[in-house]
């Protein structure tokens, strides 16, 4: 109690620092990682999708991000069993933000894809360990987040798969592809939107102090969705195109289109990403202010201060611009090769994925959820088409994560503790 009484603002700075480099982190591999189709399939450059991802990462970090925090605050770990020592819950969090963006800073340089919430669901549950022992941890609700980590990427592979195979019936073995294209590319266009309107109407919204009925939402999004199909079908007709280009690269002009639906999912992968991995860097961080701010009373959820979201969301544009072309480059050619009619197919999927983990509260893995998209894709084409070397690499990287995680929160752990102590 008297550390907190004494160090309560300087224990704010640092966790706002640390917090901010581990949002810092999320960006620079998990944005990365999420835009890294887009990128990959030639939709987008680099400076566009940082552009895209500024912006909508943001808003979805802002207006979206508040509902898996309680999870990662309080879901991983019994809050309660530190009533006594609230100090070594505000040391245990400040070390897990800079364990888990430690951890994200060595990959990223490297350009491994890796997991943001197994970094700080590892650095939590290895602080905790070495703090008040295991009884501290809830591992029913461990286990149901690693359970999710299997669920959600199967999820987004099915998903993708079955777009992928729709997209396929309806426009590539048309007899004029192209003109099935136009036709039914802006009802992809439709469904994006929703995905993207309804956890903004339904989710988002009530964190800046509006809050709408599930009629109301619904109604919002679906007219929404519609006037964006509507603009995106007279922009699809009004292109230009060259069937000449066809005779260079099959189905062309077909992918051209699709080209412009890419724009769409990545607007969605950006927002849907901001509103989950966001609560991986300002989950611990709300922990800390409102240990602080209550002079160590532990609630048991607490209010979101107003300036940790946006903190969260600026860290995350940042990581995204400085360092994130690695990860982006290692996801975008290196699992399948993609055109934009596959990469829409995954990134939909990711992102109807993540939207409906976020709306759950369960702080799943967008890195795992995005692979299982592309994997999807890659399997609509048979299992040749995919990079198994690759895959296997990405999968050694999840594994070492989270004892990774843990393992430097420990450090960091008994360095925090010994310098205020």
């Amino acid at each position: 109690m008297d550390i907190i009484a004494n160090y309560g603002t300087t224990l704010i700075l640092i966790a706002a620092v640390f917090g901010l480099f581990m949002a810092w982190g999320i960006g620079a591999n998990d944005v990365a990682n999420a835009m890294g189709t887009s990128v990959g399939t030639r939709s987008l450059t680099i400076k566009q999708a940082i552009i895209i991802a500024m912006i909508f990462e943001f808003a979805g970090a802002y207006l979206a991000g508040g509902e898996v925090t309680s999870t990662i605050r309080n879901g991983i770990i019994d809050v309660s069993a530190f009533e006594g020592h609230p100090d070594l819950l505000v040391f245990g969090m400040i070390a897990s933000l800079l364990a888990a963006g430690t951890w994200l800073l060595l990959a990223s340089y490297f350009g491994w894809p890796v997991s943001t919430t197994h970094s700080i669901v590892g650095a939590i549950i290895g602080f905790a360990l070495v703090s008040l022992g295991s009884e501290a941890i809830q591992w029913t609700m461990v286990l149901g987040i690693i359970g999710s980590w299997i669920v959600t990427p199967a999820l987004s592979g099915v998903l993708a798969y079955f777009t992928f195979i729709s997209v396929q019936r309806l426009i590539f073995n048309a007899d004029n592809p192209l003109d099935a294209a136009k036709k039914y590319v802006p009802i992809y266009i439709f469904m994006t939107a929703m995905v993207i309107c309804l956890v903004t109407m339904k989710k988002g919204l009530k964190h800046v102090g509006l809050e709408m009925t599930d009629v109301q939402g619904w109604g919002l999004s679906v007219l929404v969705s519609l006037v964006l199909a509507a603009l995106s079908a007279v922009y699809i007709k009004r292109q230009q195109y060259n069937p000449k280009d066809d005779a260079d690269m099959h189905f062309s002009n077909v992918e051209k289109v699709f080209g412009i639906l890419m724009v769409i999912t990545a607007c969605a992968m950006a927002f849907a990403h901001g509103s989950n991995d966001v609560a991986n860097a300002i989950g611990p961080l709300a922990a800390v202010v409102s240990t602080v701010e209550s002079a160590g009373q532990i609630a048991s959820k607490a209010t979101i201060a107003w300036w940790i979201l946006p903190l969260g969301g600026i860290g995350i544009v940042i990581g995204l611009a400085s360092l994130g072309h690695k990860v982006m480059a290692t996801v975008g050619t290196g699992i399948t090769h993609l055109t934009p009619s596959r990469g829409f197919a995954a990134q939909l999927a990711t992102a109807a994925t993540v939207v409906i983990a976020s709306g759950t509260g369960l702080p799943i893995s967008t890195t795992q959820t995005l692979v299982g998209a592309v994997v999807g894709v890659g399997l609509a084409r048979g299992i040749a088409a995919l990079n198994l070397n690759v895959l296997r690499n990405i999968a050694v990287s999840w594994i070492v994560t989270l004892p990774a995680g843990a393992i430097l929160a420990i450090v960091f752990f008994y360095i925090i503790q010994w310098f205020f102590s």
